[in-house]
């Protein structure tokens, strides 16, 4: 049935390919813009660019750059805030964040919104980056040139310590969040803005959002955030159950030299300066005795409660499932935990890494087991599209208020679109180790492994959500180990995702609890979200390491008498049925459709 999908999915891309071939142009009539606003399920039928380096937005905005004296068309600024005396707020000067603008020539009178881009490397000799006042090569530029010929104003942003921005680094902390919603009710008081802000950013720059919207409906000013794989938390980011990403133990020192400059703002002192370097080890050492709590760090840097309880604007999550970078368990369940609080959401989630969705030189190095099954159809080539559409309705008041939905592609490229994700008519497939499934044994950091296999599946498996593995084992010698379990596809050798976990993380999240020698424990692990198909007759198999890829050992591994004995447990996967007729699937403007034209 799914291989059914696929070849009826072809047909149609094909034909459409030779459509858009020949019709291909940019709307400039008015008339026809209500065309292009069209559901997502029927893009495919419109004549998008998709030959280009990147998606273009269609309609050709009436205004252009407002002239000024150098040569990008910008502005730049000082917003000077107030710090509190913890922050550094008694330091000899202000405090202020460094900000350029571009705005559209508009009649006078008419006022504009914002979209704002913050981060820390506008600017940074560190990192070889021009001039604040020159925009980014890829989304500052995109934004420029596609949407703000529409009306609206772009910004780029530096966070404190960074660029022209003073003060030291305190990367995401208390200092840098006053600093961004500093600049973001400055841009909204402008007398040429309208007052409404929305942010959008990747990687750091898409950790800035969360950071904003924590400040709630006080400051309403900021309508909506396009975080694209942007952090909802720093040991979030850093730390799976426990598990400790080998980065997280020199990020924060990293950034402090890297933004350090010997100049007068260096004699500012952040509250973290000790604590941002050292916390990671002592996280990683002493968890279960207090070491991730003897300070506050950690919990100033987790955003996404307050934005949770506080911010009600609008979120379009953008990740890509293969993004080992900020992995995608940012974005689900935090897609449901927002529209539960109220928030208007949307997500897409394609085969992609820490990239954008409309990236086909980036998207076409995937390799085998890692995306490269879902390229080219992968590639977006609708993203300005959805964007401008987005933002013409949180910034302007203009159109249909967006359906909340998550755009999610499986692995072997097709696209469908669920109202929630994982969907609300996923069930789960409970198997149990030793009877079901084979394996046991121990693994520990000498090279002991586990595989864990299943029988052949009669049916093919769409698996979508967090598969779970609930794992019962025994600690030896040493009170500790870790388990990372990677699954395939075991009938193709076929990567399909990973889990990780630290067993004084047992119960999951971030409270650590002792373990003892010679004890049982079970391990409850839920692997990163998955959207995979398995054929009928696959079987699957999860191998099971000390550690794995971007991961330390745990600090038992060294240990010979250590180790975790696994004994057995059981695996839950998360189904959906989606017949190559249901209305779920559709066919998404894509780089393929340009490529799959004959000479």
């Amino acid at each position: 049935m799914l291989s059914s999908t696929v070849a009826v999915s072809l047909v149609f891309l094909f034909v459409s390919a030779v459509y858009s071939g020949a019709v291909i142009e940019i709307v400039e009539d008015d008339d026809q813009l209500s065309a292009l606003r069209v559901p997502v399920w029927e893009r495919n039928t419109l004549p998008y660019q998709t030959d280009g380096e990147f998606g273009v937005a269609l309609e050709v905005g009436p205004y252009e750059l407002l002239p000024t004296e150098n040569e990008w068309s910008s502005t730049h600024h000082f917003v000077e805030y107030a710090l509190p005396i913890e922050e550094g707020g008694a330091a000899p000067d202000d405090a202020v964040i460094s900000l350029a603008v571009w705005r559209p020539n508009v009649p006078d009178g008419v006022k504009v919104p914002v979209i704002a881009e913050f981060g820390p490397y506008f600017q940074e000799a560190s990192v070889e980056t021009p001039t604040i006042e020159v925009p980014g090569t890829w989304l500052g530029q995109m934004i420029i040139d596609q949407i703000l010929p529409h009306g609206f104003a772009f910004a780029q942003v530096s966070v404190s310590g960074t660029g022209r921005s003073n003060h030291c680094m305190d990367l995401m902390g208390n200092a840098e969040q006053l600093g961004n919603d500093a600049a973001v009710r400055w841009l909204a008081e402008q007398n040429w803005s309208n007052g409404a802000v929305g942010m959008i950013g990747k990687s750091y720059d898409g950790s800035t959002p969360w950071q904003a919207a924590m400040f709630g409906a006080e400051h309403d000013y900021l309508k909506t955030i396009v975080p694209i794989s942007g952090s909802i938390g720093v040991q979030e980011m850093f730390y799976r159950n426990g598990s400790s990403e080998a980065r997280a133990m020199g990020y924060d020192a990293a950034y402090q030299a890297a933004t350090t400059d010997l100049t007068t703002d260096d004699l500012r002192v952040c509250s973290d300066d000790l604590a941002g370097p050292l916390n990671p080890w002592t996280t990683y050492a002493w968890a279960e005795f207090g070491g991730g709590d003897w300070s506050d760090y950690w919990d100033e840097r987790r955003h996404l409660p307050d934005v949770l309880e506080n911010y009600r604007g609008s979120v379009y999550l953008v990740w890509g499932l293969q993004d080992w970078n900020v992995d995608p368990y940012h974005a689900f369940p935090t897609y449901q935990l927002m529209r539960d609080a109220g928030i208007n959401a949307r997500a897409i989630a394609g085969q992609w890494a820490h990239n954008y969705p409309d990236q086909p030189d980036r998207h076409s190095e995937l390799g085998t087991g890692y995306g490269g099954e879902a390229y080219p159809n992968m590639s977006r080539m609708d993203w300005a599209v959805e964007l401008f559409g987005w933002f013409q309705y949180y910034l302007k008041d203009i159109g249909d208020e967006p359906e909340p939905m998550v755009q999610i592609q499986t692995n072997d490229g097709q696209w469908h679109v669920e109202e929630t994700w994982p969907p609300e008519d996923m069930t789960w497939l409970m198997q149990e180790i030793g009877t079901e499934w084979s394996g046991d044994g121990v693994v520990n950091g000498l090279g002991g492994s586990v595989t864990l296999t299943s029988p052949p599946y009669e049916d093919a498996l769409h698996m979508s959500g967090l598969p779970t593995l609930h794992l019962d084992v025994t600690t030896q010698a040493c009170n500790g180990g870790q388990i990372f379990a990677t699954m395939y596809d075991n009938t193709n050798d076929l990567r399909l995702g990973h889990a990780t976990m630290d067993i004084r993380y047992r119960d999951g999240g971030f409270e650590a609890k002792p373990a003892a020698p010679f004890s049982g424990y079970t391990m409850l692990m839920e692997f990163n979200p998955m959207d995979v198909i398995v054929p009928a007759g696959h079987s699957i198999r999860i191998e099971l390491t000390e550690t794995g890829e971007d991961y330390l050992p745990g600090p038992c591994a060294a240990n010979p008498l250590g180790g975790l004995s696994v004994d057995g447990g059981m695996i839950g996967l998360p189904l959906i049925d989606r017949p190559v007729n249901d209305d779920a699937w559709f066919l998404a403007p894509a780089w393929w459709e340009q490529q799959a034209i004959p000479a």
